[in-house]
């Protein structure tokens, strides 16, 4: 068997919906202040740190390689390379996964990973009409020339591409994220108050979490600009007066006639970031480590893009696969919540053995993923998805519920817009 990955320590920021607390920071200083905060944290000498590897969704054009942009302003040496993964809602796990892969072939020794993403910064792009009339001005010699450039615009040239519309829209099924979760809803016929009843749920949860501190050992606060006079200590979407009677006002949002899926039933847009410390188990031992935790396996798998939300299902199967492992030895799930609809959805697919036949070539159910043990603490609906930070946030969160609840092996899985899923078996003992 190959050497697990001790996860040494790892922490994240607040999670804040996009345009409140932290619009004003961009996702590669919010990566940079949670990488230092992992360094004084875990007292690693810097000089041992091979290469650092990020996460990033909306790579911004001020910070190309947002990875290596991240570990020169975090203070890492000049030395230690870096670059940046991109598999959408996975970025932050794909960083870690990668680094597992680099460690286990002998390229590196020590590796700080990680995710982050400012969907507050995602940027209004200029239409292709409004882009040939500013190049058209640039080129032109006299006055009249651009004039005559200017003359040719229209009023429908000035309405701007959203670009976080475009990234979380299918280019291969033509669907936006929400409307793929409406596809799963009428495929297993899950209700309005069903998805809405969940979204309470997540609420209640992470309200209950955070009101205990669970959270407060992961979260590194951050001190907010322009005048740094005030401190985001807290995950800001979390509702504790969440109810159903709130929820049902809101109506469909990604299919207005005939649709479920709300702007409450489905995660919020979110900025965040998030980082672990990693290295191989007997390095971590040599070094005198007490490792938060440790990555077993992990797996990837790809399906139709218009069921993207079926990831989980798909990248779990491929993981038991590899383990040998079942459902039922798992003591905790980590299950990403885009949708309320998505995380039902594979409930129910976990549990069909006629779904385990037809799609994953299997003779009987993977397994019932008992809501007790899911998402413990909330998910994403609750505490929001900063897609390139949120796989980081998953792996922390769930070591640290193992160890609060005394308990050793949870599953960590998510889908990927595009159409795959992401699985990995963690332990902390």
């Amino acid at each position: 068997m190959k050497e697990r990955l001790a996860i040494v320590d790892g922490i994240r920021s607040p999670f804040c919906k996009s345009g409140t607390s932290m619009a004003n920071i961009l996702a590669d200083d919010l990566g940079a202040v949670i990488v230092k905060e992992l360094i004084a944290r875990t007292e690693i000498d810097v000089s041992l740190i091979d290469e650092l590897i990020f996460g990033n969704v909306g790579q911004p054009a001020n910070a190309p390689n947002i990875a290596r942009v991240i570990g020169l302003k975090a203070g890492l040496p000049l030395d230690v390379i870096a670059h940046t993964v991109h598999r959408n809602c996975a970025s932050g796990m794909e960083s870690v996964t990668t680094g597992y892969d680099k460690l286990l072939a002998g390229n590196a020794s020590i590796l700080v990973a990680g995710g982050t993403e400012s969907m507050s910064n995602l940027p209004f792009n200029f239409s292709k009409k409004m882009t040939l009339v500013f190049e058209n001005v640039m080129k032109a010699k006299s006055l009249g020339q651009k004039l005559s450039a200017i003359s040719t615009l229209r009023p429908a040239d000035l309405k701007p591409v959203i670009s976080i519309v475009e990234g979380l829209t299918d280019p291969v099924c033509g669907l936006s994220m929400g409307q793929t979760a409406e596809v799963l809803a009428r495929e297993f016929a899950i209700t309005r108050a069903q998805q809405d009843q969940f979204a309470l749920q997540s609420h209640l949860k992470a309200a209950q979490a955070n009101e205990a501190g669970f959270f407060t050992q992961e979260i590194h606060p951050i001190v907010l600009p322009p005048n740094y006079s005030q401190v985001q200590f807290n995950d800001n979407a979390i509702r504790p007066d969440q109810s159903l009677e709130k929820l049902a006002k809101l109506k469909p949002f990604f299919d207005r006639v005939a649709g479920t899926v709300t702007a409450a039933n489905a995660c919020p847009i979110t900025d965040g970031a998030g980082a672990v410390l990693i290295m191989l188990e007997s390095k971590a031992k040599e070094l005198g480590y007490s490792p938060l935790g440790y990555l077993k396996e992990y797996s990837y798998a790809g399906l139709q893009p218009e069921r993207m939300g079926l990831g989980p299902v798909y990248a779990t199967s491929k993981l038991l696969d590899k383990t040998g492992m079942s459902i039922s030895d798992f003591d905790l799930v980590e299950l990403n919540e885009a949708f309320a609809a998505q995380v039902i959805a594979n409930q129910k697919a976990f549990e069909s053995a006629v779904f385990a036949q037809r799609y994953l070539h299997k003779d009987k159910a993977l397994g019932v993923l008992d809501s007790d043990l899911l998402n413990v603490n909330g998910g994403a609906i609750a505490l929001g998805h900063p897609v390139g930070a949120t796989g980081t946030r998953l792996i922390i969160t769930m070591l640290n519920a193992l160890r609060r609840r005394n308990k050793n092996s949870g599953l960590v899985t998510l889908c990927i817009g595009g159409g795959q899923g992401a699985a990995l078996a963690l332990e902390v003992e």
